[in-house]
């Protein structure tokens, strides 16, 4: 069912271009259909900011609920910000005390970059508690990705992060292994996953948390999790939601700083991502690259759309189908929400065999 463009938001009207439904909120509100209300947490930096949005919304939109989908994003003041990525904010972005007025049926929360590897240190560390605390109690259900899976880990559930000593970095084959969870029902029983991060959360630690483990990979570990009581938190630790392009994106930085000195080693491809031929390309420009820097000439431009060409997307459709039951869920506990205590025979203290929003 269709966003609501409910804001000016140009996320939008790049939707539309893409072939997405996205209708105006004139339009929506003649339509008797069932609104959901969902929060995006965009703690991403500048140069992801938008594109983070795009993913998140494209997936909601994507969902086959009988729904109209209003997406709300906002983000933390405490996050360092350059002039153009602030004026996005303070002219799109809601406020976050804005939202606990007008509440949400469900809430995703980005990942973030950090500086040093603790998270308790972090500008956004308070305020992303109190963000938290908040959707506990007020918000049917919330889905962290990357970064914030590892900040609710620590604070809410005490397990510390793992530092890998290295970037896990590509696309990864994972299997379900909890087939009967309803987050996973109809997906592909394996399925590749993009992970991009220097650290990790065991399977073990979820284990002693008490959460359970729906998805993970021999090589990245666990993908998906849910809470304790099976869906007010989702734990992403990989990026389903990136674009074909994005490990492409992230490559080109990385050489980006290279040739900028600001690391030491030219950036290894990420994982099982680029074709043969592909990496033989991109081992030719990275020659070239270093001959420039050598004689002091310009660098050369990466071939981005010869090899974005030659490139696979095996993980959108597993990513559609997750954030499709995770909704469908979210969908109906807030109707069940709505009806008189005990209609249909239904406990509103436990709709669905699941712990409800108080």
């Amino acid at each position: 069912m269709p966003l609501v463009a409910n804001t000016a938001l140009p996320t939008f009207e790049r939707l539309r271009q893409e072939g997405e439904t996205v209708i105006p909120r004139d339009f929506a509100l003649q339509q008797e259909i069932r609104e959901l209300h969902i929060g995006l947490l965009n703690m991403m930096p500048d140069a992801a900011l938008a594109a983070t949005e795009r993913q998140f919304f494209r997936l909601v939109g994507e969902s086959n609920q009988i729904a109209q989908f209003y997406m709300h994003p906002f983000s933390l003041p405490q996050l360092e910000r350059g002039p153009e990525a602030q004026a996005h904010i303070d002219r799109y972005y809601e406020r976050f005390e804005d939202l606990k007025q007008q509440g949400l049926d469900a809430l995703i929360i980005t990942g973030a970059n950090v500086v040093g590897p603790e998270l308790s240190t972090q500008p956004f560390w308070e305020p992303l508690i109190e963000v938290i605390d908040w959707a506990w109690d007020n918000v049917t259900s919330t889905l962290c990705s990357c970064l914030a899976t590892h900040a609710v880990m620590e604070f809410r559930y005490g397990q510390k992060r793992r530092p890998l000593g290295f970037k896990r970095w590509g696309v990864y084959p994972h299997r379900v292994t909890d087939r009967k969870h309803p987050l996973v029902a109809g997906v592909n029983t394996r399925f590749d996953v993009p992970h991009s991060r220097f650290n990790q959360i065991d399977r073990a630690q979820f284990e002693a948390a008490g959460l359970h483990v729906l998805a993970e990979s021999d090589t990245a570990g666990v993908h998906l999790a849910v809470s304790e009581d099976l869906f007010r938190i989702v734990f992403f630790q990989g990026h389903p939601e990136y674009d074909i392009i994005s490990l492409l994106k992230e490559y080109k930085r990385e050489v980006l700083r290279f040739a900028a000195g600001q690391r030491p080693d030219y950036p290894p491809f990420p994982e099982h991502y680029f074709s043969l031929q592909s990496q033989a390309i991109l081992e030719e420009h990275r020659d070239r690259v270093i001959a420039a820097l050598d004689h002091g000439t310009p660098l050369p431009e990466l071939p981005e759309r010869l090899i974005a060409q030659r490139l696979d997307n095996t993980w959108h459709d597993t990513a559609e189908a997750v954030i499709n039951n995770w909704i469908g869920k979210v969908y109906q506990i807030t109707n069940i929400d709505r009806r008189l205590p005990f209609q249909d025979g239904v406990d509103p203290d436990d709709p669905l065999g699941l712990r409800r929003r108080p």
